[in-house]
């Protein structure tokens, strides 16, 4: 059965996922994490997507970004593998693909799953049992959303920028949304969606986004609901 298309629409959010083909690892020194992270800049610059959020597991990666165009995403992650794989491939004298196949991904709507999809996003190492705290982990963007660390690859969304008038009160109140995890609710629902390319959000924003791509956005009852 043929993969279901990813939805992609300009400027709306972009949950996006790629995991390391067989569950094998993608980064193996601090090095790698940080080419990788600088490649991203360069390539969400060159492609037209602003990154409000990441995560870079050992064996996969989660990206929240805002497409100028619907095809910047796609442009964002050629780009990425055309540079990123080879560099892998030459460092450790290795051949062949490094990822699992297309990334998958989920539309996001903003005014409701923005932040709990950042979240997600920066909560993946506590879930996993790294750390016990998303500060805790140095590769992801939660010490730049939260802590105001200096980052030329975040660009904070609308929707963060009014969580208070000036910096220090955005941080403090971003801060205040990672003092509960995450409901298990919530969890499987954007787990479900990144990973059968459907959209996230309220019937309205499913509805929208059906009628402009002309097709069915939201998974069917019962689906399988997918990993990390």
């Amino acid at each position: 059965m043929p993969r279901r298309a990813r939805p992609v629409l300009a400027n709306v959010p972009l949950h996006i996922i790629q995991r390391g083909n067989n569950r094998q690892p993608c980064f193996f020194t601090d090095a790698d994490y940080h080419v990788y992270l600088d490649m991203l800049r360069i390539a969400a610059a060159a492609a037209g997507c602003q990154v409000h959020a990441y995560v870079l597991m050992t064996n996969h990666v989660h990206l929240l970004a805002s497409p100028d165009h619907a095809r910047s995403a796609a442009a964002m992650m050629k780009a990425l593998g055309e540079r990123y794989v080879p560099y892998v491939n030459r460092r450790y004298g290795r051949s062949g693909t490094l990822w699992e196949g297309r990334f998958r991904s989920s539309l996001v709507e903003h005014a409701r799953y923005l932040l709990i999809c950042q979240r997600y996003i920066e909560l993946n190492p506590v879930r996993a049992q790294i750390v016990p705290h998303p500060s805790h982990y140095p590769w992801s963007s939660y010490r730049a959303n939260a802590h105001g660390a200096a980052s030329e690859l975040i660009s904070p969304h609308l929707i963060y920028t009014e969580l208070a008038h000036d910096r220090l009160g955005r941080e403090r109140a971003y801060r205040r949304l990672f003092s509960e995890h995450l409901p298990i609710r919530l969890i499987n629902k954007v787990r479900r969606a990144t990973n059968g390319n459907f959209a996230l959000g309220n019937k309205q924003f499913t509805d929208t986004v059906a009628k402009a791509l002309g097709r069915e956005v939201v998974p069917r009852q019962g689906g399988r609901r997918g990993r990390n």
